[in-house]
């Protein structure tokens, strides 16, 4: 219990505002703990919800061979 995050401190490691946390708690986007009122975050949570949007690079040929697969 003693390494839950609050959403001002998620919003540093992120470096984002408070605001935007909010907004993802609102869409649950991303996982918190409620503690009575108060919104809590795990290490892990702020983690798994970094690398879920991860964008990775992909080269020409990969990208032409995804687009042919779209259209």
């Amino acid at each position: 219990m003693d390494n839950l995050r609050t959403g001002d401190e998620v919003a540093e490691r992120l470096k984002t505002t408070a605001r935007f946390v909010r907004r993802l708690v609102a869409e649950r986007r991303i996982e918190y703990v409620k503690v009575g009122r108060l919104v809590r975050f795990t290490p892990e949570a702020v983690t798994d919800y970094i690398e879920r949007n991860r964008v990775v690079p992909i080269n020409r040929t990969k990208l032409r061979r995804h687009l042919g697969e779209v259209a």
